[in-house]
């Protein structure tokens, strides 16, 4: 569980480091995963029991979780470029939610009562966060512009991003965690392949490509993909909402952010959802 934690904590800076590089995501997302692949190659070849017994047929599957991973974030993105922050932030972070409700169908985990009171204090905490009301929601869906596209695509998102955890949770026992980030951040700078560019802003900003290949990229899946081992899909969502609070929290002492009482109520909110999560029964 406190791997899963760290992990998130880790991607929760991606948002200041993205910021202050100054550079494009596709081109950063590209070299990250480049970083990352090659980083892990290397490990993979200085220890090569970490692949021993695996065949092209035992690691079809990984094959999967690429794809989805990718989707999951160009369309996070897109919601992004087309709707509100907070609305964007808000359909995404509907994954939690379906997890809960699908991770029972397909892996058979159990839902319980404090799983559900769980999940409906996180998604309050998120809503008073980012001082959105229901009605406000529910209007910029339907009057049928941009802002519909963005919501539209960023509840896409949120079921990418449920799917990916689903995956991982399915797949995570059965690899080891080196061998799992190698072949997603290796299929991802193949699929980012036509977004690579060659300038002058990749030698100013290789500390953002090592930081965000070996810490974003490398450290904290790696992490998270051990915490999944033991760690159900329906936790492993809900401990996803801490992420926007923590990103929070950096934006403040790297960004200068001002944080409001909406959002430090909204956090309390989603802080106790993650103790809840974390409490043993």
């Amino acid at each position: 569980m406190l791997s899963v934690t760290l992990a998130i904590f880790l991607w929760s800076s991606l948002g200041v480091v993205i910021k202050l590089s100054g550079m494009e995501v596709t081109v950063l997302m590209f070299y990250a995963a480049a970083v990352s692949a090659i980083t892990t190659g290397v490990m993979i070849l200085l220890k090569k029991d970490l692949i021993k017994g695996l065949s092209l047929r035992t690691v079809a599957p990984l094959f999967i979780l690429a794809p989805v991973s990718l989707i999951n974030t160009f369309t996070f993105f897109y919601a992004y470029k087309n709707t509100t922050i907070a609305n964007a932030v808000l359909t995404h972070y509907t994954a939690p939610v379906m997890v809960a409700v699908l991770a029972p169908l397909i892996l058979k985990e159990r839902f319980t009562f404090k799983t559900l009171i769980a999940v409906l204090i996180a998604t309050s905490g998120l809503w008073i966060m980012l001082g959105v009301s229901p009605e406000e929601f529910y209007y910029s869906l339907a009057k049928g512009s941009k802002d519909s596209l963005g919501i539209i695509s960023g509840l896409f998102s949120g079921l990418a991003y449920a799917m990916v955890i689903i995956l991982i949770r399915r797949l995570a026992p059965q690899y080891n965690p080196v061998v799992m980030t190698f072949f997603q951040n290796t299929l991802i700078s193949v699929m980012l392949l036509p977004f690579a560019k060659l300038s002058a802003d990749l030698i100013t900003g290789l500390w953002v490509l090592l930081i965000m290949g070996i810490v974003h990229s490398t450290v904290a899946p790696i992490l998270y993909f051990y915490g999944m081992k033991t760690v159900t899909a329906i936790k492993g969502g809900l401990l996803g909402y801490l992420e926007p609070v923590f990103s929070i929290v950096l934006g403040m002492i790297f960004l200068n952010e001002l944080i409001g009482l909406k959002t430090l109520i909204g956090g309390v909110f989603v802080l106790f959802s993650g103790y809840l999560t974390i409490r043993k029964e």
